[in-house]
């Protein structure tokens, strides 16, 4: 009988002692607003997810006082737009608490930390790790392996892709790789952006304000290891940070999901699932993100075909669409004839004026899809204010606003469905 028992209680502390591998997706470690919003986006974009924080939950923040956020606060994009909501809603009946548009977003830290808690815990294929130490990472495959302690042991978790959102950036050093180099911002950047903000106070994280390109938050030298609060020059605010780890997330979920490298990453697919999410691509001041349109003027403006302009209004600077300008021909032209190999012929056989107009436009979707003109011109006169609900009349020789070109130019055309490399060239 002894003999027995001391045979089970060997057996037991050899079963006990067996190291646990935990296999998963996407690995988020970090304990600030970066880590959560990465780690819920990739499991809402339904990849198998672990979040893994060597302290508490959000401990930095709940060292703080009450939380004021000036900065981008009024930007209700994706999942920074879902929290402040969330705040809103908890603060409305408070006496003295300012609920305007332009007031700061003022919240104290434990209420911001347990909705952050609130919206990870009803995330689906989301596994949270608190108080969880990380000893030792080391590449597995084309993924990553790395080593946890916890139940006074060391176990390990294999993920195919990994996501440093330490504010020091700790897991790219361990793992020996070296910071993405700061970003030279070349004309074409634009086009591949998942990270944008309404605030040039924070101009040190873009010279070329207002976006973040996907290639500030990938490890060049080390696959599928990207990096969230570190890649940026200035600490950002809460908003950046959480639209941060939102672009972030989708980039890890991209990897994991089509079982590929970030080598391989793919701009159109990551910037389409952040829109998909509620997302914002460029911020821009003067189109309301509840208009029917919104994801058409995001899709037409990142490939560069009606830019985006700073301009100063009552002392504060703004990123603006101007929805309501004309369109001018200059302006589009070299964009149009780098897209479709027919626009070079349609715009030396018709020669628009400076502004374009509707039936210039209708034109070069004919051109473009071989539609025959007539019957696209009576179908669009039908569907002008039926369909799409245009202020304007339906007269062929009126110039025709940058809303409704960019309207039009995403459904027919489809500029977004053209390929970009991670440069923002364009891929034929």
């Amino acid at each position: 009988m002894l003999k027995k028992l001391a045979v089970l209680i060997i057996f037991l502390n050899a079963y006990c002692a067996i190291a646990e591998t935990i296999k998963t997706d996407v690995l988020v470690i970090g304990s600030g607003a970066s880590a959560v919003t990465a780690a819920i986006q990739s499991s809402r974009s339904k990849l198998k997810t672990v979040l893994l924080v060597k302290g508490s939950w959000l401990e930095n923040m709940q060292n703080k006082g009450m939380i004021i956020i000036n900065a981008n606060r009024n930007l209700p994009y994706g999942l920074w737009g879902e929290f402040r909501k969330h705040v809103q809603q908890l603060y409305k009946g408070t006496p003295g608490y300012d609920t305007t548009y332009n007031a700061p977003l003022k919240f104290e830290p434990f209420v911001g930390a347990g909705i952050l808690k609130k919206m990870a815990d009803t995330t689906q294929r989301l596994t949270i790790k608190l108080n969880t130490p990380y000893t030792a990472i080391e590449k597995d495959g084309t993924g990553w392996k790395i080593s946890i302690t916890q139940n006074g042991r060391t176990d390990y978790i294999k993920a195919k892709a990994l996501v440093d959102a330490t504010e020091i950036g700790e897991i790219v050093t361990m793992a020996g790789a070296t910071f993405p180099p700061s970003i030279t911002y070349g004309d074409n950047l634009y086009r591949t952006s998942i990270v944008s903000g309404d605030d040039l106070s924070e101009q040190a994280i873009s010279k070329a304000s207002y976006y973040i390109p996907m290639s500030a938050f990938v490890v060049k030298d080390a696959d599928n290891l990207f990096i969230t609060d570190k890649a940026l020059l200035i600490k950002p605010s809460m908003p950046i940070q959480m639209a941060t780890g939102q672009g972030v997330g989708t980039m890890a979920a991209y990897c994991a999901f089509f079982k590929t490298t970030t080598k391989n990453l793919k701009v159109r697919p990551v910037q389409s699932e952040l829109l998909d999410f509620k997302g914002y691509l460029l911020s821009f001041d003067d189109v309301d993100s509840a208009d029917r349109y919104f994801r058409a003027i995001q899709q037409v403006a990142v490939t560069g075909l009606l830019k985006g302009t700073q301009k100063i209004q009552a002392n504060q600077t703004r990123f603006l669409f101007m929805p309501d300008s004309t369109v001018n021909s200059v302006e589009i032209k070299p964009v149009l004839n780098e897209i479709y190999s027919r626009a070079f012929i349609w715009f030396n056989n018709i020669k628009p004026a400076d502004k374009l107009t509707i039936g210039n436009t209708l034109s070069f979707i004919s051109e473009i899809t071989l539609a025959d003109p007539e019957s696209f011109r009576i179908k669009m006169q039908k569907e002008w204010k039926t369909k799409y609900k245009f202020n304007s009349e339906f007269d062929l020789n009126q110039p025709i606003t940058r809303r409704e070109f960019a309207i039009l130019a995403n459904q027919y055309i489809n500029p977004f469905a053209r390929t970009v490399d991670m440069s923002g060239r364009m891929v034929n």
